[in-house]
Order: structure tokens, then C-alpha cells, then sequence
């Protein structure tokens, strides 16, 4: 159902693009206009927030939309967990807040980190921890009304997954050794005559897995966003108000979806780094 869903809003927001591109107002573009980042923080009607522009020898980074509500995600999930890790000081039995994020935490330990890294499983997680709940942070934050999801930008998913490559083949080679690591990516048994040919597809595995990581959190995060404006827009493309009803229950069921979608990202992406971690560090399982 989420494959479906993904296919016809990436159509969609191809369609829409185009209709961009060739230059139409913002009026005709607005589904792409709340999906995309942008150089304001738009809360309309109420006002708008124009955003400061930078350059650095003629590079421009300047402040967008949803490097605002990164740096958000990453200041709460800051001051939460300096919280938790205060109350553990006062005592070891998790309360409130604390108790809440035990859950998660326990739950990225030993339900993701140790089955699928095993021996010396310890030293990733502390990686696996920050890249999970910072996900989960810009996920859910993308949630709440006039806000902007951080991980539907290619650029944000696209870091993640080069961090967690880049900690996949540095711990493989550290374990393995540089010669020894790649040497290991050929599996035992494989016929000589095979080998060139498995040596070439493991080596462009290495690149395609972040690739995969980076394109799933943007297209399941961008997906929903799209469907629910589409379902919106159909009171105005129809130009009556009985289809009302059918559109907005229609966009409050997607909407709930997701949460589910913004909690389950967060796990697989969080998952799959901790899988090829454990296949680069123990090439012998």
C-alpha cells in the first residue's frame, strides 16, 4: 500500500515540477510550495518570516526553511537528553520523561544494534542512538501545523546516509584491515571465474546502500505530505463543497498514517545502518 502511495505522489510531484519549471505562479504550484524548502517561514495568513542570506567565497549557504527546523530537532533532542541523563544521576529508576525514552533506547540496543552487529555492538550505539531520534525528531516535527520536514530534503538524507557509510567502512576496515576488507567483500566459495564479476557488484553495493537509505527516508517523507495536499485540493479542483467530506476524511486517515510512516523510517533507516555495519565489521557471518 505505502509502495502505491509513494509511486503516485513521486508522479505526481514529477507533474507538478514541471508545471514549476515552465514557470507557473505560486498559486497554481502551492502543493510543491508547502512541500519544498523554501527562503521564508511561511505562516500563512498570519505573517511570513523572511529568512537571512549568506555566502561564503560565492557558495551560498544560506539559512532555508528546513535548516531552521533541523537545527529545532536538534536543540530538543539536545536538552531532552540532557535531561534523561541528569535524572539517571539522581536515580537509576527511569521516571516522566525518562521513562519514555528508556523505551526507545533499550529498544535501538537490543532489538536493532546487538542482533545485527553482535560482538562489539557497544561502540555503535551511540551512532545508531543519535542518527534514530534525530530522524524521529524531524519526522514527527514535520507533523505539526506551519512546520516543514527536514528529512524530506534530499540534501538531509543524503548526509545521513554518507555518515552512517562512512562509519560502516571506516569500522570495517579498522576490524579487517584496508586489503583484508575489501578482499573480504567477495564471498567464500565463489567460483575464480566469477570473482571479477562479484568484485565489481559488491564494490558498487558499498555506494548503493546509502543511495538506498538516502531515497527511501526522502520518498516516505515527502510521499505522505503530497497525498494529503492532493486529497485537500480535490475541494478545489472539483469546485464543490460535498466532496468536503470524503477529501478531508481521506487526508486525516493518511495523515494518520503518518505517524506510523514519521516512527517507522526512523527505525529502518536507523536498522539497515546497523545491518551494514555488522556485515562490514564481521565479513565471516
Amino acid at each position: 500500500m505505502l509502495d502505491t502511495l509513494t509511486a503516485n505522489s513521486a508522479k505526481l510531484a514529477a507533474d507538478t515540477l514541471k508545471q514549476v519549471a515552465a514557470g507557473q505562479g505560486e498559486k497554481d504550484n502551492w502543493i510543491m510550495h508547502h512541500v519544498l524548502d523554501a527562503d521564508k517561514l511561511d505562516f500563512k495568513p498570519f505573517f511570513e518570516i523572511q529568512l537571512p542570506h549568506f555566502s561564503l567565497f560565492g557558495i551560498d549557504i544560506s539559512i532555508t526553511k528546513h535548516v531552521v527546523f533541523m537545527w529545532l530537532a536538534s536543540l530538543l533532542l539536545i536538552i531532552l537528553m540532557i535531561k534523561v541523563s541528569k535524572s539517571y544521576k539522581k536515580s537509576l529508576i527511569p521516571k516522566g520523561v525518562t521513562n519514555f525514552f528508556e523505551v526507545f533506547i533499550i529498544f535501538v540496543r537490543d532489538e536493532i544494534a546487538k542482533p545485527t552487529i553482535g560482538t562489539g555492538y557497544q561502540q555503535f550505539v551511540p551512532y545508531l542512538l543519535t542518527a534514530f531520534f534525530f530522524i524521529l525528531f524531524c519526522n514527527f516535527l514535520g507533523l505539526v501545523p506551519f512546520s516543514a520536514t527536514a528529512t524530506s530534503n534530499i540534501s538531509v538524507t543524503a548526509t545521513l546516509a554518507i555518515s552512517s557509510f562512512l562509519v560502516t567502512q571506516i569500522s570495517g576496515m579498522r576490524k579487517n584491515g584496508i586489503f583484508g576488507y575489501f578482499k573480504g567483500l567477495v564471498p567464500h566459495g565463489v567460483p575464480i571465474a566469477l570473482v571479477p564479476v562479484m568484485a565489481v557488484v559488491e564494490f558498487i553495493g558499498l555506494f548503493t546502500k546509502p543511495f538506498a537509505l538516502a531515497i527511501r527516508l526522502f520518498a516516505n517523507m515527502t510521499a505522505g505530505h503530497i497525498i494529503i495536499f492532493a486529497l485537500i485540493s480535490l475541494i478545489f479542483v472539483m469546485k464543490t463543497v460535498y466532496v468536503a467530506p470524503v477529501s478531508i476524511a481521506l487526508a486525516l486517515f493518511i495523515y494518520l498514517l503518518e505517524i506510523l510512516v514519521a516512527l517507522l523510517q526512523a527505525y529502518i533507516f536507523t536498522m539497515l545502518s546497523s545491518l551494514f555495519i555488522g556485515m562490514a565489521v564481521h565479513q565471516d557471518h
